[in-house]
């Protein structure tokens, strides 16, 4: 089982938005356990990922496309932690350390919805990898990387 480790500014206040992430998490049971480190500051942020190997989500990061976020999740290993900036985004610092960069979009979220968007996808790559109809795939023609 892949052990996945969120940290992010902030926790979710809306009952709506957490119905949708526990839903997420149900869905990922047995095949990823979701930890969430949710932090105060960016000061914070930095101390918590110190001594973490973070892929960083930023809206400049590579944008891939669901095939792709599959594949390069599954050559990462069993330990996978994601970082998730505030309304400033990610400090440098944290831009700097990260093993990766990656833009779930070139549209800017609120941290909170990049959480349920991160995990949608984390559950697409499982859907990918079984082959389910869950996802069907991008039109003929499309890029797995549109930015590198």
């Amino acid at each position: 089982m892949v052990k996945v480790k969120v940290f992010s500014i902030g926790k979710s206040r809306e009952e709506w938005l957490n119905l949708a992430l526990f839903e997420y998490e149900k869905r990922l049971q047995g095949k990823m356990a979701i930890e969430w480190l949710f932090v105060k500051d960016d000061e914070a942020l930095i101390s918590a990922t110190r001594k973490e190997t973070v892929i960083a989500l930023d809206p400049h990061g590579e944008l891939l496309s669901s095939e792709a976020f599959c594949q390069k999740i599954g050559g990462l290993g069993a330990h996978l932690s994601f970082v998730i900036g505030g309304a400033n985004g990610l400090p440098a610092s944290i831009l700097k350390q990260a093993r990766a960069i990656w833009s779930l979009s070139p549209l800017t979220f609120t941290h909170q919805m990049t959480r349920l968007i991160l995990l949608e996808q984390l559950y697409r790559a499982t859907e990918i990898e079984r082959g389910s109809s869950y996802h069907r795939g991008e039109p003929h023609g499309s890029t797995t990387s549109r930015r590198a």
